[in-house]
């Protein structure tokens, strides 16, 4: 019998580190776990908003990062387990740079566009996954890392606050409702990471944050050379 879905960590960066491979040079990746209840709102554009949905959480690429788009990313304790068994080292709640680490969740097999409820007031929605980067491989420290995750297609997940409210460790998380069209996390990072022949399906659907879309059209439909 399955168990409940729950938030087993939440994670905030309270302080940035040093980033050495990125031209910003700090970086809010290094997301520790906190005992005590957090604020979640949404932050705001990208580019000029309060970065992360999570009150007291720093993020310092806000080229790349954060937004309303991605207010919050989660990620699931048994794709921790699953690459603690490849990597045979033992990997921390917060090490990928998620705000909320799950248990009994399936993060990967969310459909874009689904709504979470976690706790009595919150509700969050799953948008993309992450796409991993240069700062995440750095960390890391695993030889070609960012296509070894790529290819393990268990991205975790990013999420937009739809209605603000409060997290802490122990909250369940009930699934309210899940669109029709099926497209879920994990198909969608395969379609943007390794399958564009699926970039078709993607575009279709709604929940999309609106510049990944634009990206992808793009993609699909590159501009003729004059």
């Amino acid at each position: 019998m399955p168990g409940v879905s729950r938030i087993v960590s939440v994670n905030v960066a309270a302080a940035p580190d040093l980033n050495p491979v990125k031209r910003v040079g700090v970086t809010g990746i290094n997301k520790r776990p906190v005992d005590h209840l957090v604020a979640v709102r949404a932050p705001g554009p990208k580019a000029t908003g309060l970065g992360s949905g999570l009150v007291g959480d720093q993020v310092c690429d806000t080229e790349h990062h954060g937004g309303d788009d991605q207010a919050v990313y989660a990620y699931a304790r048994e794709d921790y387990d699953w690459w603690q068994a490849r990597l045979t080292r033992r990997l921390a709640n917060g090490l990928f740079g998620e705000n909320l680490t799950t248990e009994d969740l399936d993060v990967n097999g969310a459909v874009i566009g689904e709504r979470w409820r976690i706790g009595p007031q919150l509700v969050l929605q799953p948008t993309f996954g992450r796409i991993p980067c240069v700062t995440f491989q750095h960390k890391m420290g695993e030889p070609r890392w960012l296509k070894t995750f790529a290819r393990a297609v268990r991205p975790g997940a990013y999420l937009r606050v739809l209605e603000p409210g409060t997290v802490w460790a122990g909250d369940p998380v009930v699934v309210e409702d899940r669109p029709a069209h099926g497209v879920t996390i994990a198909r969608a990072f395969r379609a943007y990471m390794t399958e564009p022949e699926l970039l078709p399906e993607l575009l279709e659907i709604d929940g999309l944050p609106d510049d990944l879309r634009e990206t992808l059209s793009e993609r699909l439909h590159p501009p003729r050379r004059r």
